[in-house]
């Protein structure tokens, strides 16, 4: 028998059940396999994919809807891999096809590395920010922090809830409520009993990956940091939007370095909801 074409191997959903071929196929590419984040992903977002004839995937994504189950306000895009047996050969643009067609009216965003760039463009994502990739081993340097925080509890939620809706500018419980188990740390910081902001510290490979961050200005973003980083023997990873200048510098003079820089892309909208100003970095680049 003949192996098909790959234009005429169709695009299915992926579930849990993929959540291996996934971490294989992001070993395929170099990447790390990440099966947590996998894992995060396809529960709380939707796969998409096409089947290698020969086992495997040849092509995978994920995309994360916000707003209400019925009509999303925001869909985020990510972990588009392209197995490297079947790279540059037009699967990666005919699977993103595919998503932009099945969002419909749904805007999107997604984050984009220099090389997947062309392609999005190309899809009519537009560049309307950035974010710079940070990792290291946080140095203390017995600064006190004014805002104060604390170990979240169950009783946090509702409020995290809101404060996380107001600030990133849509719904995103199923995701939310998904970080006490899926984070190693879940902290707040307050204010005469307020909640101000709060953060997540979760594993991936080696490293702790600090996001969300959202606090309500730089003060209290460096004070969830640092507490986080007090709280683990892990390097962290973080990708801040290049407007925190500020906070960029902090982190930078506390022991991390820059890796890399993303572009953040829009289809649909000229720029994200919410206020960026209290949104320092997303849950992951993948989910936003």
């Amino acid at each position: 028998m003949s192996t098909p074409s790959l234009a005429s191997l169709p695009v299915r959903r992926l579930t849990l059940r993929d959540l291996t071929a996934c971490a294989d196929l992001s070993e395929d590419r170099g990447w790390p396999r990440e099966e947590h984040k996998w894992g995060l992903l396809l529960s709380a977002g939707k796969g998409y994919g096409i089947d290698d004839p020969d086992g495997g995937l040849v092509t995978a994504c994920v995309v994360t809807e916000y707003g209400p189950q019925e009509r999303p306000t925001l869909g985020a895009v990510g972990m588009v891999l392209v197995a490297e047996r079947h790279a540059r050969q037009g699967v990666g643009r005919r699977l993103m096809r595919h998503v932009v067609s099945s969002m419909g009216t749904t805007p999107l965003t997604l984050h984009a590395t220099p090389y997947g760039r062309p392609l999005y463009e190309e899809l009519g994502f537009k560049v309307t920010g950035r974010a710079e990739m940070l990792r290291g081993r946080f140095v203390p340097a017995g600064e006190r922090h004014e805002a104060a925080t604390r170990a979240a509890t169950a009783e946090d939620l509702p409020a995290i809830l809101r404060l996380d809706e107001e600030v990133f500018g849509a719904d995103r419980t199923h995701i939310i409520a998904r970080l006490p188990a899926f984070a190693d740390q879940l902290r707040v910081a307050e204010e005469d009993g307020r909640l101000i902001g709060y953060a997540a510290a979760w594993p991936n490979m080696d490293t702790h990956v600090v996001g969300p961050l959202i606090a309500r200005d730089t003060p209290t973003a460096r004070a969830l940091l640092a507490s986080l980083a007090a709280r683990t023997d892990r390097p962290l990873r973080t990708d801040i939007d290049v407007r925190h200048e500020e906070l960029l510098g902090w982190a930078k003079e506390h022991g991390l370095a820059s890796v890399a820089f993303n572009a953040v892309m829009t289809y649909g909208i000229t720029e994200l909801p919410g206020d960026w100003a209290r949104r320092f970095a997303p849950v992951t680049v993948a989910a936003g």
